[in-house]
């Protein structure tokens, strides 16, 4: 598919495809939101009252061809809101699997149209997703 062909419309409808993680409101032409509620505190608490151990990720792009990715893992607070918080060790691993996941995801979708993706910069030469 020609890189030109792919609008900010376009790859919205394509990117909310590949899973529940867009957020579409927090998004732009140049930058892409997304994010996982990987596991709940406590499944006790009323729906609209949990708080979630998980992921997110933006996406960015100056020319709509070539995006960088940044990820945090933190903690999804009862006002909707995401701290920047160190995973207790029993939920690393599942955490990490979904966001290992949806960059699979994200990249094979990327790459099919023709779009390239890297880590930004900011992410220290560690992080956990391959570029593989």
């Amino acid at each position: 598919m020609s890189t030109d062909t792919v609008t900010h419309r376009k790859l919205v409808r394509i990117l909310t495809a590949i899973g529940p993680y867009l957020r579409e409101l927090k998004s732009s032409e140049s930058q892409y939101f997304f994010d996982c509620l990987a596991v709940c505190v406590s499944a006790k608490a009323a729906p609209n009252e949990r708080e979630f151990w998980g992921w997110w990720l933006t996406l960015d792009t100056q020319d709509g061809q070539h995006f960088e990715f940044h990820y945090q893992f933190g903690f999804f607070d009862i006002e909707g809101e995401w701290q920047g918080r160190a995973l207790p060790k029993k939920h690393q691993a599942e955490v990490t699997r979904t966001l290992r996941d949806f960059y699979a995801k994200l990249a094979a979708c990327l790459e099919s149209l023709s779009l390239t993706i890297s880590p930004s910069a900011t992410l220290e030469k560690d992080h956990v997703l391959s570029l593989a």
